[in-house]
């Protein structure tokens, strides 16, 4: 399974926005599963963010971006999409596009790390 990350790299204002962006090879179907975005802080441990089944379009969010972040999917492309609006600093972070069973992100600890797919890491700084 290949996940191919884009959006982010790059540094916005508190308050701004970004869209990551995270596709799936279509080679691999992967209906079942959820497509989503785990982040990790610089010192911190991997968290999870977002996740979204590709089937029915059911999220998970963690607490501190609900509100301000909003995960969608376009199922024919098993490609998933992270609007992050109000950015703040404490959003700093690596972000990690992954797949896997959507309980996965509910109960996610690092040790977990292997029951997911990843793609690249993408670097997401805000800051004014």
């Amino acid at each position: 399974v290949q996940l191919q990350a884009s959006g982010g790299g790059g540094q916005v204002q508190p308050g701004g926005s970004l869209r990551l962006s995270c596709a799936v090879s279509q080679s691999t179907p992967i209906d079942h599963y959820a497509i989503g975005w785990f982040r990790q802080a610089p010192g911190k441990e991997r968290e999870a963010v977002s996740g979204i089944m590709v089937s029915d379009g059911r999220t998970y969010y963690t607490d501190s971006v609900k509100g301000r972040f909003t995960i969608s999917r376009d199922r024919a492309k098993q490609t998933a999409y992270l609007q992050m609006n109000n950015l703040s600093p404490e959003d700093t972070a690596v972000y990690f596009c992954a797949t896997g069973f959507l309980g996965g992100w509910k109960n996610y600890s690092p040790k977990d790390n292997n029951n997911f797919y990843w793609g690249q890491g993408t670097l997401v700084t805000v800051s004014s």
